[in-house]
């Protein structure tokens, strides 16, 4: 396999946005998983589980969103501030129909990201929330000065505002936000958004419009044209992103398949489905291409990543399911597609956390696992910030099934501040391994380092053995001038350094 790196062209900025994650009221994903309480035996800091903001901390975690997904649009911020004994207790009618109390609220959220050091993403209430609500939520988050909000803020603790980085203006109002047409919520959105207010003439918040579910194209187009000024114009006007929210099933949403049971031709079928991001992001950005020529507009992909059964003997509502090979290898395939997009992909959070669907780590009671798609998070880290480069790599088909055959390899490759290449492979095949020839253009190879996270395909980390998969030392590699050769094992998702 033959491939080829020019790093003297560069194609565009990887935000670290694109390694983002997601945080919803749903199962053990704030309770428990993030947020124990100040009088909880687990070691904490304010209430945030300290093992599990160190393991994040070392993801260099660049945006968390919250407080859904579903759960956003029956959400009422002013329930979730002041003192915790005082606050109103709900229903979560979405997940599981458990009690929520409302101990995890903004002020807690703010204390969370300023824990994890990464930017702010709030979901605003279009569904059964009003202008009013919205517009005076931004206001106690990020007003400095006298006014209602202001004061209540400080009343309840925080004296100075907070910076909100994004603002979802509603979330899948197509469905569980409340079934809208994308007409309406188009009107919607342009309302509502109004009263998303900079208070901060250097602090804007980057406003995200509600974008459709999957191959949606008619959503994408018709709430593009609805939140136009004017049609004519072709001028957006009133936001900075549109949100896209793909899962990958197995079969679908009726069969959606064991997180860990499950045959080598689902295997290749999930990694099929897995690479329909790319389709997914090329017909969508062609829409917006339409109404935004000079790209301004974000593709923001806010939810993505594996869905399966939940665990035996879980709540069904929780969607609590267990990380394999398999998801490392879905982690690595879709965070090279954004790095490949990132002219117009901005922002993609991985749903979710901890303890819901494609998790990068799980708990139970006391005990923490970081899972297989951790540690890939973990390599392309280093993908943050960095400029990608000119790559391409020759593939062949491979599969069990005529309708589920994919690529043998996918890449990505990035230039760090200091000049260094960042190679990410993923080794799509269940069983084997490929050599690869690559070639640096006008370039001399001087060191190479490596680390790979990979295994039997159904191989995963439970809490008895923690480290059945992990980031471990690649060395199977030879450089010599510009070629730079690699024999990547069945399997793996791999990350290559080389100083040039």
């Amino acid at each position: 396999m033959k491939f080829y790196i020019n790093p003297k062209i560069k194609k565009g900025h990887i935000n670290p946005e694109l390694q983002g994650h997601f945080s919803e009221h749903l199962g053990r994903c704030i309770y428990e998983g993030l947020y124990v309480g100040e009088n909880s035996k687990i070691p904490n800091v304010k209430g945030m589980r300290k093992d599990v903001v160190g393991a994040l901390k070392e993801l260099q975690i660049p945006v968390l969103r919250w407080p859904g997904g579903c759960f956003a649009d029956e959400y009422h911020w002013m329930d979730g501030v002041g003192p915790k004994k005082d606050r109103k207790k709900i229903i979560n009618t979405h997940w599981g129909g458990v009690t929520e109390d409302n101990s995890f609220g903004t002020h807690e959220f703010m204390e969370l990201c300023k824990q994890l050091g990464c930017k702010t993403y709030i979901n605003g209430n279009v569904g059964s929330g009003t202008v009013r609500e919205m517009s005076e939520w931004v206001e106690y988050m990020t007003f400095d000065g006298v006014s209602p909000m202001a004061d209540l803020r400080a009343k309840n603790g925080s004296k100075k505002p907070w910076k909100v980085d994004y603002f979802g203006v509603g979330n899948e109002n197509w469905g569980c936000g409340g079934n809208m047409t994308p007409e309406y919520y188009g009107n919607l959105y342009r309302r509502y958004q109004t009263y998303v207010r900079d208070y901060k003439a250097d602090e804007h918040i980057f406003k995200i419009c509600c974008g459709p579910n999957v191959d949606d194209y008619n959503w994408m187009d018709r709430v593009l044209y609805t939140t136009h000024r004017c049609a004519e114009e072709k001028w957006h006007g009133f936001m900075d992103g549109i949100s896209l929210h793909y899962y990958t099933f197995t079969d679908g949403w009726e069969k959606k398949g064991r997180a860990t049971d499950f045959t080598e031709k689902e295997w290749y079928k999930v990694l099929k489905k897995t690479l329909y991001m790319e389709d997914l992001i090329n017909h969508h950005a062609a829409i917006i291409d339409r109404y935004d020529k000079a790209g301004k507009i974000a593709l923001v992909i806010d939810e993505w990543g594996t869905w399966y059964e939940v665990e035996p003997g879980t709540n069904p509502g929780f969607l609590y399911q267990q990380n394999t090979v398999r998801d490392a290898l879905v982690a690595g395939i879709n965070l090279n597609i954004f790095n490949k997009h990132c002219d117009r992909v901005k922002m993609a959070n991985i749903a979710q956390l901890v303890n819901v669907l494609q998790s990068v780590i799980l708990t139970d009671g006391d005990k923490m696992v970081k899972t297989p798609t951790y540690h890939v998070f973990n390599m392309y880290k280093h993908h943050q910030d960095n400029e990608l480069v000119d790559s391409h790599i020759e593939t062949e088909e491979i599969g069990l099934e005529s309708d589920f055959m994919v690529p043998n390899l996918t890449e990505s490759v990035s230039m760090d501040s200091k000049g260094k290449l960042h190679i990410t492979l993923t080794n799509l095949s269940s069983k084997k391994a490929y050599s690869i020839e690559g070639v640096i253009a006008e370039s001399k190879i001087k060191d190479v380092k490596g680390e790979i996270v990979g295994g039997e395909i159904h191989e995963h980390n439970t809490f008895d053995k923690p480290e059945t998969v992990k980031t471990k030392e690649f060395t199977d590699f030879d450089f010599k001038g510009d070629v730079l050769k690699v024999k990547i094992p069945a399997s793996s998702v791999l990350h290559l350094e080389v100083t040039i």
